[in-house]
């Protein structure tokens, strides 16, 4: 497995990472024994990099990938995030950031977190506030790097004065292009970038089906690719890029995780999936070589992502 730095401050990671959101919430039922079956198999395959939040499952998705992860704790790079309140609202106080945090270690079973995250910016909370408690546990030596997700311009460049930040976090995909206007400025800051949903969710792995053959509770039931007025044309877009992964001999899957690793040095997908096999799979994606002519026909093929939007407003502040 190839390795890449995320930003200035000494944070390396596997090219390929591993997004635990799965595990707990979003995609139908769960099988915690396979979830951490999965993690481990990611780590054997040279994965060092799991990513978690308070939000996934409210704690219960950290306590899976700590206990996934108590046997590698020291050969492995753990990030977790804050700032959601159950009714999907946010909340970046110091004060709330402190209790959420020490509830993480715990959930965790860690005595320090590896990468930390606000993961949605707080309108009502200054971003300078925010980062200046985040610093307080690096100054305690529980979080050795902090990150963003889903955050803009001037909340990064406000965000990075207080403490260095070493990562953004942002979903990109062949689907999702919303986050390139960024990259100059994550450069410029020397700041890396952490690209989650690399698979569409799940639409650039050629299982996508129309939104009403999913649970209510399942994410892709309303989220505007998978809506009757867009399902169409992104499974013709999928079939296409299909045909040019099937001309290479890997999957799609592959073919989009390696579009991904293809775009800067400082970029790492965190593709997630709760089946070993599966993962494994996503994992090869570090092996497949894209010409120039190949990525090429992918901007050809989809140009400006997938049709419709990708359910998360990129109004960032």
């Amino acid at each position: 497995m190839q390795h890449r730095t995320l930003g200035d401050q000494g944070l390396t990671v596997s090219a390929m990472g591993y997004g635990s959101m799965g595990t707990v919430v979003g995609y139908g039922a769960s099988d915690d024994e396979q979830s951490v079956t999965a993690i481990r198999r990611a780590h054997e395959l040279g994965v060092t990099f799991f990513d978690t939040a308070e939000m996934y499952g409210w704690g219960e998705g950290e306590k899976l990938l700590g206990r996934a992860l108590a046997p590698l704790r020291d050969e492995v790079v753990i990030a977790t995030k804050f700032g959601f309140t159950p009714d999907f609202g946010t909340d970046s106080r110091p004060e709330h950031i402190r209790d959420v945090v020490e509830a993480s270690l715990r959930n965790l079973g860690v005595d320090h977190i590896d990468v930390l995250y606000q993961h949605r910016v707080d309108p009502a909370v200054p971003i300078e506030d925010v980062v200046g408690a985040m610093a307080e546990f690096v100054d305690a030596g529980k979080v050795k790097y902090l990150g963003l997700s889903e955050a803009g311009p001037e909340t990064i460049r406000k965000a990075h004065a207080v403490h260095p930040i070493s990562v953004l976090q942002t979903e990109y995909s062949i689907f999702a292009l919303d986050a390139e206007p960024l990259f100059g400025l994550l450069e410029e800051l020397g700041i890396g970038f952490v690209a989650y949903s690399p698979l569409a969710r799940g639409f650039l792995t050629g299982t996508a089906k129309p939104s009403n053959d999913y649970t209510p509770t399942d994410f892709r039931a309303h989220m505007p690719w998978w809506s009757p007025d867009n399902y169409d044309a992104n499974s013709r877009i999928v079939d296409q890029l299909t045909e040019l992964a099937v001309g290479k001999g890997v999957t799609l899957s592959q073919l989009s995780l390696a579009w991904v690793l293809a775009q800067k040095d400082y970029i790492v997908p965190i593709p997630g999936s709760r089946n070993p096999d599966r993962v494994a799979q996503n994992i090869a994606a570090t092996d497949v070589t894209l010409t120039a002519e190949d990525l090429a026909r992918i901007t050809e093929i989809a140009p400006t992502g997938g049709h419709g939007g990708r359910g998360t407003p990129s109004g960032w502040l």
